[in-house]
């Protein structure tokens, strides 16, 4: 007699992708089944999951916006008044060749006095006026490695020269909203951390209760002779299917958010005069937002399983 061929590595993989695919089929069945339970449990998880994403939203767009004004970091050298206009060049072209300094623009004292004129409407009074009470002014913008003790060493210098009046230089600012955006992405981080353990305990708690309502089916199928892995395979798809629809619906969340307020902030920027656009939902926050969900609904399941399925014995 001929003998049997005994099933390949294929068969095996092939039987092993058809278990998975029904049981993954029929887990989603299982949630349409209950469509208002299951709405309302993927919209809490997507919530959570969009709060964090919201947060990592606006503090890149807050580093975003800060590093796309270029005139933050600008400061102003005023001459002193009454000065000639060749000292004011001879420094400007000192500055221009400083390593800190990306570029330096100079108003002589006659075209400040004359923007002033048209700006102000006061031109009869300044024409009543014997000398020019502007000083010429540098306007500097600094290279955007230099550091903030560099450029106040620099500004240092230059109130001591006999030339200069003033010198309005003010980094500190900068430094203190980068401060504030490392301290919000750190937020960010235990935020993401405390409200993904809230969507394990959400998933976790919703398998324990469908786990209760199936205590039978359970004890029948275990006094069949299933094992703990074909009984508690449904419920881990459960778990993945909620977290991957929560993902989905945190990521609807942003994209709806994103744009209700893109037109209001983009309005508030322009009043600004800056033509820096916002930073949308990236591929890299969506992603993360997605196996967020899907690994936290997992782990829900994982742990509501290990914990109740092992009480529940056939008798």
């Amino acid at each position: 007699m001929a003998r049997s061929a005994k099933p390949g590595a294929f068969d095996h993989l092939r039987r092993w992708a058809q278990l998975h695919g029904r049981n993954s089929v029929g887990a989603l069945r299982d949630l349409g089944a209950q469509p208002v339970a299951t709405l309302l449990t993927v919209c809490v998880i997507g919530i959570a999951l969009a709060l964090p994403g919201s947060l990592n939203m606006l503090v890149q767009n807050g580093r975003h916006l800060a590093g796309g004004w270029d005139s933050v970091r600008d400061f102003s050298i005023y001459l002193t008044p009454g000065s000639a206009e060749d000292s004011a060049t001879v420094l400007a072209q000192e500055l221009r060749s400083n390593s800190l300094i990306q570029s330096v623009s100079l108003t002589t004292a006659d075209a400040a006095l004359t923007d002033f004129r048209d700006s102000s409407g006061l031109g009869e009074v300044l024409d009543s006026l014997q000398d020019n009470p502007l000083p010429h002014t540098l306007t500097v913008r600094p290279t955007e490695s230099a550091e903030a003790d560099a450029l106040a060493a620099l500004g240092d210098s230059l109130a001591e020269r006999a030339e200069v009046d003033l010198v309005k230089i003010d980094t500190q600012w900068v430094a203190r909203l980068n401060a504030i955006l490392d301290f919000l992405n750190r937020v960010v981080v235990i935020a993401g951390l405390l409200l993904i353990t809230a969507v394990i305990i959400i998933v976790g708690n919703t398998i324990r209760l469908d786990i209760q309502s199936r205590r039978d089916e359970i004890e029948v199928v275990k006094l069949l002779g299933a094992s703990d892995g074909f009984v508690r395979r449904p419920f881990l798809y459960i778990g993945l299917w909620y977290g991957l629809i929560g993902g989905a619906v945190a990521l609807l969340l942003l994209l709806a958010g994103g744009w209700l307020l893109a037109e209001p902030l983009q309005r508030l920027i322009g009043l600004y005069d800056s033509q820096i656009s916002l930073l949308g939902l990236d591929g890299r926050t969506a992603l993360a937002i997605v196996a967020g969900g899907v690994l936290s609904g997992w782990g829900g399941a994982w742990t509501a399983v290990s914990r109740h399925l092992a009480a529940i014995q056939p008798k």
